[in-house]
């Protein structure tokens, strides 16, 4: 099979047909060259409007009669002439003035003809510029992000089926995000509508959080009780804290910290419900606190009984009445109790 591939390779284009050499020989050139192969054709017989018909120009045509020779648009045209004239900045191709109808000379190879050409005209759109302008900044030829906005279904593509390419576009979309409320919403809005990304972000909002409560207790050397009153922390907290932080600080980007996080809470809050116990102004405290945020509680959910629509509609249930006349009396026991509780003025 290799002598047969070697004996065809070896082949004289004299013993072929001229027009199957003819068709070998320029498929040759394109697979080497891809589209330069086509920009040469332009950059040689084309002579935009505006430029002098002297010299070699002269037998140039403008990018309008030989886009009509080509059967094809003008603009088609001038984006393979753009693309050489960017290739010529360069100096990766010669200019257009040296270059004479027919002439021929080494093309660049294929792989960099995309970073020059682009499939459509869009560089010089408000959107484009804003692409370009993101692309220098990145570091990348402006032609290579203007290559991927303009086919947005190989992105897709790319990112469905590349693990890394997905990991840029998640980064690029968080930093986009930033300054772009409406795409806030609507990835908000989306995540919301997916059961199991809406699961996810549960899951790691709970995770954020109990990560928050300990790095807070380390960077404010402060600590919230069970109740909710803010205290100074126990060094023994703090040590606690700062132990499981430095782990938790140290993953990898790769490693879940969902476990991680949820020793470092629950070994803290443990160490933080056994100093309150300990401490017994601290322990009256704490149930003073929890006593009040319960009477707050219930008294704004009494407030914002509507009684005036007992009166006007007939809404009226005896087991209504049973359950207010209970919890008449459990207010009444717990007055009492409090009374009873009251120190005796001197």
């Amino acid at each position: 099979m290799e002598e047969a591939v070697e004996e065809e390779a070896a082949a004289d284009p004299a013993d072929h047909d001229p027009v199957v050499v003819r068709d070998a020989q320029d498929f040759g050139v394109y697979a080497r060259t891809g589209g330069w192969a086509f920009a040469l054709k332009v950059a040689r017989s084309v002579r935009p409007g505006g430029q002098a018909a002297e010299g070699t120009a002269a037998r140039k045509v403008s990018a309008r009669a030989f886009a009509a020779l080509a059967g094809c648009s003008a603009e088609r045209v001038m984006r393979y002439y753009k693309a050489w004239d960017m290739a010529a900045d360069d100096g990766l191709v010669p200019q257009f003035e040296v270059l004479e109808p027919g002439a021929d000379i080494e093309l660049p190879d294929a792989d960099v003809w995309l970073s020059y050409y682009t499939s459509r005209n869009s560089a010089s759109s408000v959107r484009g510029q804003a692409i370009s302008a993101a692309a220098e900044a990145e570091g990348i030829r402006p032609t290579k992000a203007l290559e991927v906005a303009e086919n947005p279904t190989a992105l897709r593509a790319a990112i469905l089926a590349d693990p890394g390419t997905a990991e840029a576009a998640r980064g690029a979309l968080l930093d986009r995000m930033k300054e772009d409320p409406a795409l806030q919403t609507e990835m908000a809005r989306a995540i919301a509508r997916t059961d199991d990304l809406k699961k996810a972000v549960a899951s790691e909002a709970k995770v954020a959080d109990r990560v928050g409560y300990v790095r807070q207790i380390v960077e404010s050397g402060q600590v919230k009780t069970p109740a909710g009153q803010t205290v100074e922390a126990p060094a023994e907290v703090r040590a606690e804290a700062e132990r499981h932080l430095s782990l938790i600080d140290e993953l990898d980007d790769s490693e879940e910290a969902g476990e991680w996080a949820g020793e470092a809470y629950e070994s803290v809050k443990g160490l933080v419900a056994r100093a309150v116990e300990e401490d017994p102004a601290l322990r009256v405290q704490e149930r003073r606190t929890r006593f009040y945020s319960s009477l707050q509680k219930a008294t704004k959910v009494f407030e914002e009984l509507t009684l005036d629509e007992v009166m006007e509609e007939e809404i009226y249930e005896e087991d209504m009445l049973q359950r207010l006349e209970a919890l008449q009396e459990a207010i009444g026991s717990c007055i009492a109790a409090l009374r009873k509780a009251a120190p005796t003025a001197p």
